[in-house]
């Protein structure tokens, strides 16, 4: 008996990618295919799946004929309301055998395996979900250990499948332990590291296939299961998108759920009564409000926050399309300490424009630029090359306390600004940044203070 699977993994809301997938997924597709993806399909910097609560990636995944998805970390970053609000309304099972609740209750509308029946052949589908660590407490939910718990499903399902595949989003990595470690899965599709093989390879007996990123790969395994249910690969391959036309049954379900988000989204929250600047090199009235709000907000003696985080300036009519559209980044509000030697060398770096114009890439950041960082309670003298002194309050910054810091989880991890990364006790809030921003740009006392500048230049003098 013949099996084609078509799988993808990691798209990450890119949909125009996704709508040349489409002509490919039909181009491939015959009478003895399954098709699956392996997790991060929804990327919540769209504002289709914003204004939808995701529904608008369930309609894509319904038309194309999706059999099963796992969960990615990026069906998580949205909160567990939005999760189990997508998983409950889909038809396309939402599958994840180590994902539940932080209270250890289970996911609405999330199972940990699925049969499919495909000409008569039982092909057991299961699915592990990657352990955010500090994250899952903010993100509401708790991970078990995904090699436990696919074990116990294999157990579980015993006698009735005839095919195991497993929907991977843990990494290309961990998928070689898993493969030496359980024999009873056929076939692994692996997701999360984005790792683009050319082919499937076989490890530990086991089939293995990984399709990159961002739509623009479509995996494809065929086997051959004969009598004594032994599996034989017969061909693999990972196909491009950029040249496949544009399937336009994909644009429309995107076209009318844009309708729809604009419509919830730019219904007006409040106005503000003083416009919030913003530039990437600059000083700005909206990252320093930011920088104000996370060290309000978390009660920490210092914030920081990068302008790149913001892609624009908000005037007049807040509205949650407006916040989307300048800060569409899903980071989140975090606490840490750090010495005072390495916030400062993060503000040295600040001073140099290289820094503040490289390339902002990181997990979770959807802007372009690093940007220039922003401080809440204290002030940096500084002569443009080097940092004097910070003083907070009437004391000076010393090199060798530890400051609890208000900033971002990107900072926290040292993205653009390396030094901060040498912090402890790292803390982690459910909310995103963009909502520090609509919940400090309607106080006016917060606004009014953002407008105050924090770093201050003097010229130095030569003897």
């Amino acid at each position: 008996m013949k099996l084609r699977i078509l799988h993808t993994n990691d798209l990450h809301s890119n949909f125009d990618n996704f709508s040349r997938m489409s002509t490919l997924i039909s181009t491939y597709k015959n009478e003895n295919t399954i098709i699956l993806d392996g997790g991060d399909f929804a990327d919540f910097k769209s504002i289709e799946l914003q204004g939808t609560k995701g529904i608008a990636a369930i309609e894509l995944l319904e038309k194309v004929g999706y059999d099963a998805l796992t969960i990615g970390n990026n069906e998580m970053f949205n909160g567990v309301e939005t999760l189990e609000h997508m998983a409950s309304h889909s038809p396309v099972p939402f599958i994840s055998n180590n994902l539940v609740k932080k209270e250890l209750s289970n996911l609405k509308g999330v199972v940990p395996s699925t049969i499919v029946v495909k000409n008569g052949l039982r092909i057991l589908i299961t699915g592990s979900s990657p352990d955010m660590g500090v994250f899952n407490e903010g993100l509401g939910i708790h991970v078990y250990p995904f090699k436990e718990m696919i074990a116990n499903e294999i157990k579980r399902n015993e006698g009735h499948y005839d095919l195991c595949i497993l929907l991977s989003h843990i990494g290309t990595v961990a998928d070689e332990d898993v493969a030496k470690d359980i024999p009873e899965i056929d076939i692994i599709l692996s997701a999360h590291d984005h790792q683009l093989y050319s082919e499937a390879k076989i490890a530990h007996g086991t089939i293995m296939n990984s399709a990159g990123n961002y739509g623009e790969y479509l995996g494809i395994v065929d086997i051959e299961i004969n009598k004594n249910k032994q599996v034989e690969l017969i061909y693999s391959a990972t196909l491009p998108t950029k040249n496949e036309e544009i399937d336009e049954r994909i644009t429309a379900i995107m076209k009318e759920n844009k309708a729809k988000a604009i419509t919830a989204l730019s219904r007006p929250l409040y106005d503000l009564e003083e416009p919030l600047w913003h530039d990437v090199l600059e000083e700005n009235p909206l990252t320093n409000l930011i920088a104000d709000g996370l060290k309000d907000m978390l009660g920490c003696e210092i914030g920081l926050m990068n302008s790149g985080i913001a892609n624009a300036g908000l005037f007049h009519n807040i509205s949650n399309k407006k916040l989307i559209e300048v800060c569409p980044s899903p980071l989140n509000p975090t606490s840490f300490e750090v010495k005072g030697k390495d916030i400062k060398l993060a503000l040295t770096d600040s001073l140099d424009a290289q820094v503040c114009l490289a390339d902002g890439r990181g997990p979770g950041f959807r802007g372009k630029f690093v940007g220039r960082l922003h401080i809440s309670g204290a002030d940096i003298v500084h002569d443009g090359k080097t940092i004097k002194r910070v003083m907070i309050g009437e004391r000076e910054m010393e090199d060798d306390i530890w400051y609890t810091v208000a900033s971002s989880d990107y900072l926290q991890r040292g993205s653009g600004y390396p030094s901060l990364a040498h912090n402890r006790n790292d803390q982690y809030s459910a909310e995103e940044i963009k909502d520090v921003i609509r919940e400090y740009a309607k106080k006016t006392d917060f606004v009014d203070r953002a407008r105050a500048n924090r770093w201050k230049q003097v010229v130095s003098v030569n003897a």
